[in-house]
């Protein structure tokens, strides 16, 4: 079976994501979750917080990996022998970015395929993003992180990250 690259910064893991990455434990032989750097953001978690937290949400799916991607994506991809890269569709307003990524992706490297999953209706509106906004303003996150990673926001927040 195929090996998928399910590739984000995870800032955190959501249910959302935990969701697709369970999905996708179903359709290939072996998911790997990289997770970026992604020098343009400034993450809350650390790179090696985020391994963490993820490491710990998909702990339960024999089939997964966790990894740090430095680099252009699709030289990760090939280093591991993937032939395909996953990514989450929200809503239709996630679709141009993701369309111009998976095009690029295409031209660097033509025999990666991108393949898209739209996450479970309840999860559907979940970010990260959004996520730590409720979280700094008080807000409870428990329905949409899994309870490891809503302790580790907590620290964070209170921590003043």
């Amino acid at each position: 079976m195929a090996t998928v690259v399910y590739p984000g910064s995870f800032d955190p893991i959501t249910n959302g994501h935990a969701d697709l990455i369970e999905r996708a434990s179903r359709l290939f032989g072996e998911v790997i979750v990289g997770i970026a750097r992604n020098v343009s953001k400034q993450p809350l978690f650390t790179l090696e917080e985020r391994l963490e937290l993820v490491s710990t949400v998909t702990g339960g799916l024999p089939n997964v990996r966790v990894m740090p991607i430095d680099g252009l994506l699709v030289d990760f991809v090939a280093a591991q022998g993937a032939q395909v890269i996953l990514r989450g569709l929200r809503a239709v307003s996630d679709f141009e970015y993701e369309f111009q990524l998976a095009t690029m992706n295409r031209h660097l490297r033509p025999q990666v395929e991108t393949i898209f999953l739209t996450p479970a209706e309840q999860h559907a509106f979940i970010s990260s993003s959004l996520v730590k906004e409720v979280a700094r303003f008080g807000g409870d996150v428990s329905v949409f992180v899994h309870p490891r990673v809503g302790e580790a926001l907590r620290r964070q927040i209170a921590a003043g990250r």
